[in-house]
């Protein structure tokens, strides 16, 4: 009965399914997983095979019955599936019929059934669940079907849209969970507390998937594996930003963007001494030296934290720190010519144009977001009406909330859809003046034509002060374009008003 509701859900899933939960996975990346999980898999039952043949000898002599034992468990995008496992409870109706949860002291479980499962060596045989596709590496751990049937549809869709895995950020922390779950109660404390916590471990792993956190979970759980680190309390941040993904993400990646700036650095200041002087690093030497540059560089900007900058939205003030590290490591590599190399072969001039170009070069990479807003804004004011870019955007006002406001616009997520062509003020001493790279362009008189001449089709209402009459005048203006119009809350006076309230009730 089970099998067949399951079937059901698996030919209507489309229909449960909500797409706004499907994972956003490149064809790569979901290809390169997995190839990985077809290779460990063949690896593994390579290498374990004498541990498959010696654990299915035990468990032949300990009681009579098959070697493994075969689960219905609900699949990817609600397909059932036999999950395999070695047998680890004794071959008999009491067994079959029990809770599909397994407690702490359970009687249905034999004498080697126990190391097994404490030693997890009972779930080896998933790998060739892997290997058919069936399961993944790592993925949120398979459900009994009825359980998996009672779960909320939003959390359903979202849990089963990949394949269940051996091991997860949930199996990790509650791999201990039979001893948890104790006494004649344990289903319902299993229902009420354990799976509600399990299935949102399940979910952010879904959204946060990727090959770096999966690495981060397969580390952790051969840890837990340990006798004495079991016990261990496993901090759910390392399971989902671990030092795999950290490594991989903010240390690495920042290495090869750093090596290839170096890189050209290095090349376009050899093409442009060679204009002037006569110089042949070599391409060894020319690579060694790129090399070596990136992870002076790399190293520096470790210690002063940048990798943990958001570049998207950081502060030109990171610049003098890229200064100090582009700086150190020039002195370095002039030191190293100096000091250590019988024959000097970089003149003190070459190496302070590497640092300029590569200087630059580190600058443009990490501010390339807001730098491209910047051109396309200028795009827009340039081509007019022609130019086809973004949802174009009018702020009027042009006093701290409205600076606000382009600063949200340019660091949101929405950056590269919308397009800031300007701010209108009737301020005249603001005619011309520019903030975050965006240009005051007339006064509030000038709404319908600018609408019309650059086919607004935003007006950010973004002014603090003034009367009400011109509230009511900017308001009947905006109105009259065909532009949708966003008023813009006045965060500045909410934000006061919230200090002045605590700072009230602390001098009371």
């Amino acid at each position: 009965m089970a099998e067949a509701s399951a079937h059901n859900l698996y030919e209507n899933f489309e229909e449960v399914a909500n797409p706004e939960f499907t994972p956003r996975r490149q064809t790569l990346m979901s290809a390169i997983k997995r190839l990985g999980d077809i290779l460990i898999s063949v690896l593994v039952l390579i290498l374990l095979s004498p541990v498959f043949l010696y654990i299915a000898l035990r468990i032949k002599c300990d009681s009579p019955g098959p070697v493994f034992f075969k689960g219905d468990r609900m699949g990817r995008f609600g397909k059932p599936f036999k999950i395999l496992k070695f047998r680890t409870m004794y071959e008999d109706d009491h067994s079959y019929n029990g809770a599909p949860v397994t407690a702490k002291d359970d009687d249905r479980i034999t004498p080697f059934g126990k190391v097994l499962r404490d030693t997890k060596l009972n779930e080896l045989p998933q790998f060739l669940n892997v290997l058919k596709g069936e399961m993944g590496i790592v993925g949120p751990r398979p459900e009994d079907l009825k359980i998996a049937q009672a779960w909320p549809e939003e959390v359903k869709a979202e849990v089963l849209s990949i394949r269940p895995g051996i091991t997860s950020p949930a199996s990790v922390i509650y791999r201990d969970e039979e001893h948890l779950l104790q006494g004649s109660g344990f289903m319902d404390d299993y229902l009420k507390t354990i799976l509600p916590n399990k299935l949102r471990l399940d979910q952010l792993y879904v959204r946060n998937s990727n090959i770096f956190t999966d690495l981060d979970v397969i580390a952790m759980t051969i840890i837990t594996l340990f006798p004495l680190l079991r016990r261990t309390t496993v901090d759910q941040r390392w399971l989902f930003g671990g030092p795999f993904y950290l490594f991989f993400r903010r240390v690495f990646s920042w290495f090869l963007v750093d090596m290839f700036v170096t890189a050209f650095a290095v090349g376009i200041s050899g093409v442009i001494w060679r204009l002037s002087a006569i110089i042949n690093l070599g391409w060894q030497n020319y690579l060694l030296m790129s090399i070596a540059i990136a992870v002076f560089v790399s190293l520096i900007n470790l210690l002063l934290g940048l990798n943990r900058i958001n570049w998207r939205s950081a502060s030109p003030i990171y610049v003098v720190d890229l200064a100090f590290s582009v700086g150190v490591s020039m002195a370095i590599l002039y030191g190293v010519t100096r000091l250590w190399l019988t024959e000097p072969w970089l003149p003190f001039s070459l190496i302070w144009l590497i640092g300029i170009t590569m200087m630059f070069g580190l600058v443009l990479v990490r501010y390339r977001d807001r730098l491209l807003t910047g051109l396309a804004n200028r795009w827009l004011l340039f081509r007019g009406p022609k130019s086809s870019f973004a949802e174009r955007i009018l702020i009027v006002g042009a006093g701290s909330l409205a600076e606000m406001t382009i600063w949200l616009l340019q660091r949101s997520a929405y950056s590269g859809i919308f397009g800031i062509i300007g701010m209108v003020d009737d301020d005249a001493r603001k005619r011309n003046m520019e903030s975050y790279g965006v240009r005051v362009l007339g006064t509030t008189d000038d709404i319908p034509a600018l609408v019309e001449k650059y086919q607004v089709g935003l007006i950010f209402f973004a002014i603090a002060n003034g009367s009400e009459r011109d509230r009511e005048r900017i308001t009947k203006l905006c109105e009259a374009t065909n532009a949708k119009i966003v008023v813009v809350p006045d965060l500045v006076k909410v934000l006061e008003r919230s200090i002045n309230k605590i700072t009230t009730q602390e001098a009371s």
